[in-house]
């Protein structure tokens, strides 16, 4: 609790957020610990006697994560039919917003009869999500996120990979044609962590439908919104601000 979450980075305690702003229940059952970009000194960091050498592990893993999502952006350009180095001339990736996020879900110690969740149904706000995971089940996706009722489906963790989602923004540049992916963790019956590694626009960024992906009988479906603007109402709505 001393490093209790500011300006985005630090601890969050159980039940501290909900995902799904729907529900009626309480808050959803994980803690997590954010370290955000490492260019403006905001991260807030354990003694080094403490954790020795954490931080530094922390700061390679975000830069390498970092190196690997760019690439992962170039091959989605190229997909569009775009130049491969599209979203850096965007200037999405000047200062982008990369957090890590440590998660950890405890077991299920809940005995009373509400439906809790470990991560309620929820998709990631920016443009692509690199996540890892200890093994241990829960992870879990709708692939028809507007049908209704929601049919779930289990993610199969694979060793030595990563679970790649789409976000929201990424689904607002290519007008749906890459869906943001609805996901959800169900309260484990044992404890569960995972790493996962969220890539937003940096903050000035105007995201909008790229002319290649609409036309006359499919206009543009989001209109177009500064990123920090865009996240900064997510997250209000997240935490109940």
């Amino acid at each position: 609790m001393k490093l209790v979450t500011k300006n985005h980075r630090g601890y969050t305690a159980l039940h501290a957020e909900k995902l799904d702003t729907t529900l009626t229940t309480r808050g959803d059952s994980k803690e997590s610990f954010y370290i955000g970009p490492l260019t403006d000194d905001l991260n807030q960091w354990p003694l080094e006697e403490d954790l020795p050498s954490w931080r530094c592990t922390m700061e390679t893993y975000h830069q390498k994560l970092l190196s690997a999502v760019t690439k992962l952006l170039s091959l989605i350009a190229l997909s569009l039919k775009l130049e491969e180095d599209f979203f850096e001339k965007v200037g999405a990736l000047i200062e982008p917003l990369a957090f890590i996020r440590l998660l950890h879900y405890p077991g299920d110690l809940n005995s009373s009869s509400e439906e809790i969740f470990g991560a309620s149904a929820h998709s990631d706000y920016g443009m692509v999500t690199l996540l890892v995971t200890d093994g241990v089940p829960g992870l879990q996706i709708c692939r028809e996120k507007s049908k209704q009722p929601r049919v779930w489906e289990d993610v199969p963790s694979m060793s030595g990979a990563f679970i790649v989602n789409i976000g929201d923004m990424m689904e607002g540049w290519t007008n749906g044609l890459f869906r943001s992916t609805l996901h959800r963790v169900l309260q484990p019956r044992q404890d569960r962590y995972s790493v996962a590694f969220f890539t937003n626009p940096s903050k000035d960024c105007i995201v909008e439908c790229l002319e290649s992906c609409c036309t006359e009988s499919c206009p543009p479906r989001f209109p177009p919104i500064k990123a920090i603007d865009y996240l900064e109402e997510r997250v209000r709505l997240t935490y109940g601000l």
